[in-house]
């Protein structure tokens, strides 16, 4: 059994093999986007977890001392600032 993930919408597709899997994946995707056709929804897309950030070069610096004193990556660093006002 499978699902699609990082979308509100529930979609699951099921089967015995990776070939009944992978046409039963296709077919409910397929249905899923017809339905939303009928209704007039957008199709929900799953989020990568990646985005660009454009900010000052003076910012980006102390971002990074701040990332690099506790001793994490700059992602990382981002990752849980935004964590924490989510």
């Amino acid at each position: 059994m499978g699902r699609v993930l990082n979308i509100k919408d529930v979609i699951v597709f099921d089967g015995i093999s990776v070939e009944e899997l992978e046409q039963s994946f296709h077919t409910v995707i397929e249905e899923y986007l017809e339905d939303c056709k009928a209704i007039g929804k957008q199709p929900e897309k799953p989020f990568s977890g990646r985005f660009n950030l454009r900010i000052s070069p003076e910012l980006h610096r102390k971002i990074a001392l701040l990332a690099t004193k506790q001793n994490v990556s700059l992602n990382t660093f981002v990752e849980q600032v935004l964590e924490k006002v989510v």
